[in-house]
């Protein structure tokens, strides 16, 4: 039996459009794809596929569905057997055993987690609109904020009342068991009281919903002043809500995102409400953290396009730039665009229409790795040593993006702009590459390998594509009559064949354009092939003899 994290991991990695493309040619077709029929004799393309949705739907004999029910109808499989081959389709393992008491009673908790938001959602909402203390305090609040009534009924804005136990003491007289109360974070039990405590009490509630539309936990922001009180408060980690993993608005987003191919990513709950209400529903919110890689795929399902808008805040711009490096790294196309002083996307959203806003978006959005160097440029007149560092910098953001094609473009532009040698540039960008992240591990100072002869001579390997971390002094034996410097792999080589080694039959999906000299969109190749493959078209010159011979 298959547990229910690993089928949410299976279901929320197939994307219709790579699984129904293994069958079906697909053309695009606006925001979605389209092709003919495979279960039925299709003339004319009929089958439509929406990343969207992540559905798919025959408009001629009606068969279609989900990623999941394609696989079922078209390979003649059962669910669980459907999940089985998407879970090899991405790579996800799955360990098949009969669920134990444990496991039962954990799938049990997470529906009733579930339940449970679900009723608070309800209650914090009435509390917002049906009681005096949630239309005075709450209510006026969100109006002064310039949110509209249906906006709040969009978003499901709510209030917790301010009384220590309110939400509490409901859900326990509606049979809700204590543990869920605490298990979800929507009570707090200390430990010299018997009672509950609401943890969201006096605040104006922001539920926080999955992609598909669950309520897995909610944002709270403080009504009253008090010190020592956070602004903002979010549900703690439980068995179904991770901060990691969700976007707020994603769910409200997700189809503009997709019919735009454009996602705006702000910071705060309110950011993303206000463009709404102005009329940019493309628009999710980190909700103040990091970008995650689960938040990353989660945005890159509906569009390759993300662009950033940050407040004039030169010194947060430089600290948040530090995330967007893992959107280039996953293939993302970055844009960032600088609002005007003192203006965050909730006040220009409030103090423009829709239309301004996308003109002004239009004409200032940038390309990131051009926007990080002209942000640079101050720092690096200044001092040498910086500008160097800098420079590092911007080399090492370049050398994430997997596009080859694109990366050449801004290492010329770079190299235009910083007035330095495009090819000095172009190696540094390689180094990294090679270097990678996954070399982080491996030691950079190995022991010297010494054979048990007097008569040896130290050499000095040529330099690796990696630098000077990657080469290695080996001492050999070396005739006096017949000198010779052995080719030994450099510690980089060396990782790389032990990855061939350990994955090198793994069959990987190639894509072959139309018009290529294969008849065939799609084919498969193994991994090592494509390692040497790629290697060679890159022109990276690997200098070690043993290493080309065990290739």
């Amino acid at each position: 039996m298959i547990d229910d994290l690993t089928r949410e991991r299976i279901l929320d990695a197939a994307k219709i459009e790579e699984v129904v493309s293994d069958y079906v040619s697909l053309r695009k077709r606006g925001v979605n794809y389209l092709g003919l029929c495979p279960f039925h004799s299709d003339r004319n393309p009929s089958f439509s596929v929406s990343p969207s949705k992540n559905l798919c739907k025959c408009f001629s004999c009606g068969e279609g569905g989900s990623p999941v029910h394609f696989i079922m109808k078209i390979e003649q499989l059962s669910y669980g057997d459907a999940l089985r081959h998407l879970a090899r389709k991405y790579g996800i393992e799955i360990q098949e055993r009969e669920l134990s008491d444990e496991e039962k009673k954990l799938k049990s908790d997470r529906e009733s987690m579930f339940i449970l938001n679900e009723f608070a959602n309800e209650f914090f909402k009435n509390s917002l609109h049906n009681t005096i203390e949630g239309q005075t305090v709450a209510l006026s609040y969100f109006r002064h904020r310039g949110i509209r009534p249906e906006t709040m009924q969009k978003f499901q804005l709510g209030y917790a009342p301010e009384e220590r136990s309110a939400l509490s003491d409901e859900a326990l007289r509606k049979g809700f068991k204590t543990e869920y109360l605490v298990g979800t974070g929507l009570s707090l039990q200390y430990e010299d009281s018997k009672g509950l405590h609401d943890r969201f009490r006096g605040r104006v509630i922001f539920p926080i919903q999955t992609v598909s539309g669950k309520v897995v936990g909610f944002g709270g922001r403080i009504m009253a002043k008090k010190d020592k009180v956070a602004k903002y408060v979010n549900s703690p980690e439980s068995i179904i809500y991770s901060k990691s993993r969700e976007l707020y608005g994603l769910f409200l987003a997700k189809k503009e995102i997709a019919r735009k191919d454009k996602c705006f990513l702000v910071e705060g709950y309110t950011d993303v409400i206000s463009m709404h209400q102005s009329g940019i529903e493309n628009v999710v919110s980190s909700s103040g953290t990091a970008l995650t890689l689960q938040q990353i795929n989660q945005i890159h399902r509906f569009t390759s396009n993300i662009t950033v808008l940050y407040d004039g805040d030169a010194a947060g711009i430089k600290a948040a730039l530090r995330g967007i490096n893992l959107l280039l790294e996953q293939g993302l196309h970055v844009k960032v665009v600088l609002l005007p002083d003192g203006e965050d996307p909730d006040s220009f959203a409030r103090n423009h229409t829709a239309a301004e806003f996308e003109k002004y978006i239009e004409k200032h959005e940038t390309d990131f790795i051009r926007f990080k160097t002209q942000l640079f440029l101050e720092d690096m007149m200044r001092d040498p040593i910086r500008r160097a560092q800098l420079i590092t910098d911007i080399i090492g953001s370049i050398a994430l993006i997997p596009d080859d094609i694109t990366r050449r473009v801004y290492v010329q532009e770079t190299g235009q702009t910083l007035s330095m040698d495009e090819q000095l540039l172009a190696r540094e960008v390689q180094k990294m590459r090679l270097r990678g992240t996954s070399y982080s591990s491996v030691p950079t100072a190995p022991p010297s390998v010494t054979t048990p002869t007097p008569d040896t001579t130290p050499v000095n390997l040529p330099q690796s594509a990696a630098g000077e971390t990657g080469d290695r002094m080996v001492e050999v034996e070396t005739p006096t009559s017949q000198p010779r410097q052995l080719s030994y792999p450099t510690i980089y080589e060396e990782e790389l064949l032990r990855l061939i080694v350990t994955y090198g039959e793994r069959k990987l999906a190639t894509h072959h354009p139309a018009g290529s000299e294969t008849e065939t969109p799609h084919s498969t190749v193994a991994l090592a092939y494509y390692v040497k493959a790629d290697l060679s078209a890159d022109g990276v010159d690997i200098g070690s003899d043993i290493f080309k011979q065990m290739l």
